[in-house]
């Protein structure tokens, strides 16, 4: 008997020790080192390009081309600090090079079009790309964008038709577009593969900011598929190349708290990334682990300082997404979080601005309007966890459970995706 009870007990630990360690994906010893980078080589470089640049454009004002030096650098910045103030500055520099040119070269369209994506500004960005493309100047680099801003703007016809214009499997260019719209049609498998095919291309090549965007972007992707391992291993990828980049630290944060529930770790991660980057999401992430811990007036302060943050009107809708599902959740700015749901639906019709607006009349009280809306524009045109989540809430308080339930049985295989405080709501629902 007390053998018996012996191999019982062996057992169970066994098998608890097989399942700890088959949910322990990281380990601080492959990327601690990365957190204690004092020295950033690409944001010093990008300094020394704008100075030198602005320096040769003050002898000699008249050489428009270095303006695209300076605002190229100046992007550059951007992308290492999230300091908005530089994408600004390189969209001033780029519009005295287009007026220059009178708004003929391709080239300097392309980076201004380029500057309005990262500030969402996807219309304007069209406009200014039907303009390059008018122009025919090496006209695949510009259907290749008007590719990208047709994916923002969720008009998949169009991205399918620029698509078929610059067919090519031998090409990096066109294998990530095409990755990027089998993931907006929802087959992460396809997209996945055209990935790992364009990683081929520039493996041998020297070209590490390509191959960095590459790794973080496969490294969302093996995320989104459950293959956590694959991910981390991107994510460290990305590093080697650059100790800086802050987005495969916040990668690899976010597998520390949502898959292995460590939010003390995943936060020593953040305030190594807060030296790097001044980007106001990192505050909803803190918010987003303090809730989980219980801690809900540290919740509130990060919250507090996510708005200070973005409390600048450079930065226009870049930040609207989280403004409208903070602003809904309150009763005193649920109006706002309306009008500026409205406007993401105006200036870019996806499925994921009509589930801002749908969401936001569902925290009015207006249940069936939200209904209306996730029914004809969210629903059928989206396979994104965070929008099937809040579409089964608006499903369940319209009595539509039947509905509700078969979009349910997908989320929970979303949680890692979600994150341990929604994957606790949806045992709920």
């Amino acid at each position: 008997m007390k053998t018996t009870s012996y191999i019982i007990v062996l057992f169970l630990i066994v098998v608890s020790c097989s399942k700890n360690a088959q949910q322990q994906i990281t380990n601080p010893k492959d990327y601690t080192n990365y957190l204690k980078v004092t020295k950033n080589g690409s944001l010093a470089n990008a300094q020394k390009e704008v100075a030198f640049w602005s320096a040769k454009l003050l002898a000699t004002p008249n050489q428009y081309p270095y303006l695209q030096k300076i605002a190229a650098a100046n992007t550059q910045l951007f992308s290492i600090t999230g300091n908005i103030e530089y994408l600004k500055e390189a969209e001033t520099n780029l519009l005295q090079a287009n007026k220059k040119t009178n708004y003929d070269n391709a080239s300097y369209l392309r980076s201004l079009a380029r500057n309005y994506v990262s500030q969402h500004r996807f219309k304007e960005a069209l406009e200014i790309l039907l303009k390059a493309e008018k122009n025919g100047e090496n006209l695949q680099s510009t259907e290749f964008q008007l590719i990208d801003v047709y994916l923002e703007l969720g008009n998949i016809k169009k991205a399918e038709e620029y698509l078929s214009n610059v067919k090519n499997f031998e090409s990096f260019e066109y294998l990530i577009r095409i990755s990027k719209f089998s993931d907006a049609l929802g087959n992460l498998d396809s997209a996945i593969s055209y990935l790992e095919k364009a990683l081929k291309k520039i493996e041998n090549s020297n070209k590490p900011e390509l191959l960095e965007w590459t790794h973080t972007n496969l490294g969302d992707y093996y995320g989104h598929a459950g293959r956590l391992q694959d991910s981390y291993q991107s994510y460290l990828k990305a590093l080697e190349i650059n100790s800086n980049n802050s987005y495969a630290k916040k990668g690899i944060a976010w597998i520390v708290f949502s898959h292995e529930k460590n939010p003390a770790k995943s936060l020593e991660i953040l305030a190594a990334i807060e030296q790097e980057t001044m980007a106001p999401d990192l505050h909803l992430l803190k918010a987003e682990i303090a809730e989980y811990s219980g801690n809900f007036a540290e919740k509130e302060q990060h919250i507090k300082q996510y708005f200070i943050a973005v409390n600048n009107e450079k930065y226009g809708a870049m930040y609207a997404k989280y403004n409208v599902l903070l602003l809904a959740e309150n009763k005193s700015t649920i109006k706002e979080a309306i009008e500026i749901a409205k406007r993401e639906v105006k200036e870019r019709p996806t499925a994921q601005s009509y589930d801002l607006l749908a969401w936001s009349y569902f925290k009015n009280g207006d249940v069936k309007k939200a209904l209306s809306i996730i029914e004809k524009q969210v629903i059928p045109n989206t396979f994104e966890p965070e929008l099937l989540f809040h579409a089964v809430q608006i499903l369940k308080a319209s009595k539509r459970n039947k509905e509700a339930n078969l979009l349910l049985a997908d989320l929970k295989e979303s949680s890692f995706e979600l994150g341990p405080n929604i994957a606790q709501m949806i045992t709920k629902l």
